[in-house]
């Protein structure tokens, strides 16, 4: 008798669960159902082309660990090294805050308290993470079948990289979405490693997609990089900017250009690498505390080993294995016929392997020509 009233128990939590989830599953096909992707001929008033719940916000100001007996002097100090938000400081480790000028070790020690205390970080269920899931906004290509390809277009919390050889449509690329990030209001802050971003496109783009050119280019925020480590402080620049108003997109075009050129030969090779991983580390900081989405082109090279004799395509992505495992979504693209360009799943954790066919015009990247 005993056994059968604890089977009865275990059966009623079962299907409890059981509705849990399927709950938390229908809600996330729905989210999903949402990201529909923008065509050639589509505005915006017919095209959801961010999805996800951005009411919420996934950050809580610096100024907020007031109430937990910081002061205001110290919050200043981590602002002034491009801490913004709670988040951000447990994104830290204590020998990085400890090497902020006016900071001592007691005094990290009692910040790191403070913020563990506001955000209690630690393990959460898998229906929790599915939730907070639900929060990825996804931003259209401009191109259906790409959108497609995507899983619904580029989604934030994400850092997701093209490359390829020139005139694959990288640069193109860059400009529609800096466009279509902005449907919802949110601005984009793009981030210019090789002179080649021209403001002149957005106008086209923002006409496709009924928007007004002069206000879609007040909404870029826009910087030229010379230097790796001009890049490197921009991002701080960035995170400034994004505590303070509604961002959805970073792009960085290109990633690696100025890492290639201030780091000659093999002998720095390790140390390129190692400030290439930090870069991406500070990336992939920013995409989770901002909800924003990370977008970044990359160069390829040859590949001149024996290899390469029996590769159909012997090129490949500039930055190894770091860029390799940093990236959430690579996504690699070549020239097709015209206009036309081929985009491939190089690799995704969550998207299978396969190819969508875009073309490239004076609006921008849209569906393939026939």
């Amino acid at each position: 008798m005993q056994y059968l009233r604890m089977y009865t128990v275990c059966v009623y939590i079962a299907n409890k669960l059981v509705k849990v989830m399927s709950r938390s599953v229908k809600k996330a096909q729905e989210q999903y159902a949402l990201s529909t992707s923008v065509s050639c001929t589509q505005s915006d008033t017919e095209a959801s082309v961010i999805a996800g719940d951005d009411t919420k916000e996934n950050w809580a100001p610096i100024e907020e660990l007031h109430a937990l007996g910081i002061a205001a002097a110290d919050t200043k100090r981590l602002r002034e090294s491009g801490i913004f938000s709670i988040q951000g400081v447990l994104m830290q480790t204590h020998k990085d805050l400890g090497q902020i000028k006016g900071l001592s070790e007691a005094k990290v020690d009692k910040i790191l308290d403070a913020a563990r205390k506001h955000s209690q970080p630690g393990f959460m269920s898998g229906i929790t993470a599915l939730e907070r899931r639900q929060r990825i906004r996804r931003i259209s290509t401009g191109c259906s079948d790409l959108d497609t390809l995507l899983g619904g277009g580029i989604e934030s919390m994400a850092i997701t990289e093209v490359f390829g050889e020139f005139r694959s449509g990288k640069t193109q690329l860059c400009h529609t979405i800096a466009v279509t990030a902005q449907l919802d209001g949110s601005r984009v802050a793009y981030l210019d490693t090789e002179g080649t971003f021209r403001p002149e496109k957005i106008g086209p783009i923002a006409e496709r997609y009924k928007l007004d050119p002069t206000v879609t280019l007040s909404k870029i925020a826009y910087a030229r990089a010379y230097t790796h480590e001009q890049q490197i402080e921009l991002l701080a620049a960035a995170a400034e900017q994004m505590s303070e108003k509604k961002f959805a997109l970073l792009i960085i075009d290109s990633l690696t250009a100025l890492f290639r050129v201030d780091f000659t030969g093999r002998g720095e090779l390790a140390d390129r690498q190692q400030k290439l991983g930090q870069h991406l580390a500070s990336l992939a900081k920013l995409a989770d505390e901002f909800n924003i989405a990370i977008f970044v082109t990359n160069q390829v090279m040859a590949q001149v080993d024996g290899a390469a004799m029996f590769t159909a395509d012997p090129k490949k992505p500039i930055g190894g294995h770091i860029l390799a495992h940093a990236s959430t979504t690579r996504l690699y693209l070549r020239k097709g016929r015209g206009n036309n360009r081929v985009a491939k799943i190089y690799d995704s954790p969550s998207l299978p392997e396969a190819e969508a066919t875009f073309a490239v015009g004076e609006q921008g990247v849209c569906d393939a020509e026939e």
